[in-house]
């Protein structure tokens, strides 16, 4: 199956390229020191070859997609080289802030903590496709655009993490639903004006200051971890008022394909 976008898999593997997958290359090998505005970021429109650089990096990133199952576009050269070339480090990834209110341990082990989330802006996609990993792959490549130039300020806005996605169980706990909503979180400096998405499928939206159950886990991001990290946060809670029919947040800050991968659960406390 093939997007709009060009993203298309053909199985059911973690199926989610993210910002880090480029890690070990940025690590190994040097890259320009910035990168230069290409209008609305399609190779189309371009008039002269593809830069050795870019082409590299595009290069990269759809040797990764063919491990994910996932097909890279030729117009992501661009944001794949902006997004490169402006976070060499995690350093550079502005974190969502919160505030630690408690924390659950058993033996060692963190079972779940319980954050404050100021409001904020965040940029939403809803995406339904017939594939969880499908969703989650198109609804990415979208933000990507919108953080690299294809926004009403022309400009490279900056990579915050975690990205999200918003997902649903359905009433048997062994699916989840076809649609969800990926979701990136408006750096600081664009909280009070963010700049509007050139993409009318993006849209900006105020999320209310929450408190939030989290339960990180270090796996692949599939449909299957997903629902069994649901159940064990929803178990460590114990709390008969969260109902499985709710919606959750996957919150993803690592890539996919290293060995120990980053990803939390989240569930909104109802008071």
């Amino acid at each position: 199956m093939e997007t709009s976008a060009g993203c298309r898999l053909n199985g059911s593997g973690s199926g989610m390229i993210t910002l880090e997958d480029l890690d070990s290359f940025t690590d190994d090998q040097d890259l320009d020191s910035a990168c230069h505005s290409h209008g609305s970021g399609s190779l189309e429109e371009d008039t002269e070859p593809m830069e050795d650089e870019q082409g590299r990096l595009l290069h990269y990133w759809q040797d990764i997609g063919r491990v994910h199952q996932v097909d890279v576009p030729t117009d992501m050269a661009v944001p794949i080289q902006q997004l490169t070339t402006n976070n060499h480090s995690s350093a550079a990834r502005e974190k969502v802030p919160f505030t630690l209110i408690t924390r659950k341990e058993k033996c060692g082990e963190i079972l779940y903590e319980k954050r404050h989330y100021e409001k904020a802006k965040w940029a939403c996609i809803p995406v339904q496709e017939e594939k969880y990993e499908q969703s989650i792959c198109l609804g990415f490549m979208k933000l990507m655009r919108y953080i690299c130039e294809q926004n009403s300020s022309g400009s490279y806005l900056g990579m915050t993490i975690p990205i999200v996605t918003v997902v649903r169980t359905e009433q048997s706990r062994s699916l989840l639903s076809r649609e969800v909503i990926v979701a990136y979180h408006l750096p600081a400096q664009h909280q009070d004006h963010p700049p509007q998405p050139n993409d009318t499928d993006i849209v900006i939206q105020e999320w209310p200051a929450s408190i939030i159950y989290t339960r990180s886990f270090s796996s692949v991001t599939n449909e299957g971890s997903i629902l069994n990290e649901i159940n064990l946060l929803v178990e460590a809670l114990d709390m008969p008022q969260i109902h499985m029919e709710d919606s959750f947040i996957v919150a993803g800050y690592t890539n996919p394909a290293a060995p120990i991968r980053s990803n939390e659960i989240w569930v909104l406390h109802r008071p």
